[in-house]
């Protein structure tokens, strides 16, 4: 049975094939195929060439080695080593707000129902769920909240938003 992952807020079958390992380009013809940001940076020109390439990144890698490359890039995955390492949810907000990242941004490693809804608010629409845990029961974090406290989405948070309403009356 395929991996199943959410994207797009649903559950769907993981078409592409995560390497972990870095490696020279004589990468398998598997189509298609998620490399670690050494690899790619390496490989630069025989991995874009194939088209069917997205990269990785560790908590530990600098996003704006990618910059140059968001505009082809199909998807670019964040690894979350542990529950607890939230250095993915910046590198998601740097990539979208700073670097212009449009394509599939997947947050990947140790995500759980509890992160899926800040993920969404850091422009993460892809979750690879952790092995032991259900997609479609995971799915619901996604909408454990009916609206952000923080000014991520709107640019005015709740809390004036609030205000505003209840000045209003």
């Amino acid at each position: 049975m395929p991996r199943q992952l959410i994207k797009d807020r649903t559950v769907v079958d993981d078409r592409w094939t995560l390497r972990r390992e870095v490696g020279d380009a004589d990468l398998p013809a598997v189509e298609p195929l998620i490399v670690p940001l050494a690899t790619w940076k390496a490989h630069r020109e025989a991995l874009r060439a194939r088209g069917d390439i997205g990269v990785w990144l560790a908590p530990s890698d600098d996003p704006a080695e990618l910059a140059g490359d968001v505009a082809t890039l199909p998807l670019i995955a964040v690894d979350f080593p542990q529950f607890t390492d939230g250095r993915g949810y910046s590198i998601g907000r740097l990539l979208r707000e700073r670097y212009g990242f449009s394509g599939e941004l997947r947050a990947i490693g140790d995500i759980q129902h509890d992160q899926l809804y800040y993920l969404a608010q850091c422009g993460f629409n892809a979750f690879a769920i952790r092995e032991d845990r259900n997609a479609e029961d995971a799915l619901a974090g996604l909408a454990a909240f009916s609206d952000g406290y923080q000014a991520t989405h709107s640019r005015t948070p709740w809390f004036r938003r609030r205000a505003g309403a209840a000045v209003a009356r």
